[in-house]
């Protein structure tokens, strides 16, 4: 399929048209935005019950954190297709610049006006908690722009899931207890594993879905690398880890039974995991999706077991 005739079954399907605000919109992968904000939710949560979350720092983080994840999803947009990954073979969501909504200019433009905005928040996390927070938002929006681009694409190179973990779990976290606390509590790193966690789950359906075309391309995924059972075994992990900690937490960190509200999710991530092992291809997008809804409504339950539980 051509460039041309994929934009024009893409705009048939989602009624956009070049350039326009609808075709922003899709760039800007709405769903994938509860990955920035789960963390952030349960970063304050872990704030409050350690000496108490103050709001303007929590907005400052949650606003950096969505305009970040924004940005990224421009990089990925331009990079990927400018490096021969998305085709008119991709199976997963629309990519507006290989749909032909976008130019790469304009994506570029996009992805440095995101990251802009993104500084705003930066800045007001600076004004609260000071220097530390200069160099917690250099690195995700550098991370976010090599994630896919430079010399060294990291999502290219089998390390996307080591850095989603990183950046979706300890960093954002940690982050956002630090700008209220001014240090970090030890919750806060135990409490940075089920959104890192799931968060990457996110990324190893898509690698999973994209092996073959990633292979084609040079994009040298874990799931490339590994295989589609190792993918399957690490998706699995990553569940399980996240599950464990409200139970440790239960165990050893003097919490009460509200901290395991997340088990109520448990037949979501049950769900998920079975369709990844039968589904291939674009089915798998809406394991994608149910993935996306697991980390948040994890997330939430997350954030209100701690405050109910260790508050």
């Amino acid at each position: 399929m051509s460039r041309s005739s994929s934009a024009q079954g893409s705009d048939a399907e989602r009624g956009a048209k070049p350039g326009s605000l609808k075709a922003w919109v899709i760039a800007s992968r709405i769903p994938t935005l509860t990955a920035a904000l789960a963390p952030v939710a349960v970063g304050a949560a872990v704030a409050e019950v350690s000496g108490g979350a103050r709001l303007w720092p929590t907005v400052a983080a949650a606003w950096a954190a969505i305009w970040i994840q924004i940005g990224t999803n421009f990089a990925n947009d331009v990079y990927d297709f400018e490096k021969g990954a998305d085709t008119g073979e991709r199976l997963g969501p629309t990519r507006a610049v290989q749909a032909g909504l976008l130019s790469a200019e304009q994506m570029r433009t996009g992805m440095v006006l995101a990251f802009l905005s993104a500084t705003v928040g930066g800045a007001g996390l600076m004004y609260f908690a000071g220097w530390p927070m200069f160099w917690v938002g250099f690195f995700s929006i550098a991370s976010g722009i090599a994630y896919t681009g430079g010399p060294f694409p990291l999502g290219y190179n089998g390390l996307g899931d080591l850095f989603v973990m990183i950046f979706f779990g300890f960093v954002a976290v940690c982050g956002t207890a630090y700008a209220s606390l001014l240090v970090i509590p030890s919750l806060a790193w135990w409490a940075s594993i089920p959104p890192g966690a799931l968060a990457t789950a996110i990324l190893v359906v898509n690698n999973v879905r994209d092996r073959k075309t990633d292979l084609e391309a040079g994009k040298r995924t874990l799931a490339v690398r590994l295989g589609r059972k190792t993918a399957l075994a690490e998706y699995l992990l990553l569940l399980i880890a996240s599950y464990a900690v409200p139970v440790g937490l239960v165990l050893w960190a003097d919490s009460n039974f509200w901290v395991l509200l997340p088990w109520l999710s448990l037949p979501m991530a049950w769900s998920a995991f079975r369709g990844l092992l039968t589904l291939e291809g674009k089915a798998l997008n809406g394991i994608l999706v149910a993935t996306a809804r697991l980390l948040i409504v994890f997330g939430v339950l997350f954030t209100i077991g701690l405050v109910l539980g260790l508050g």
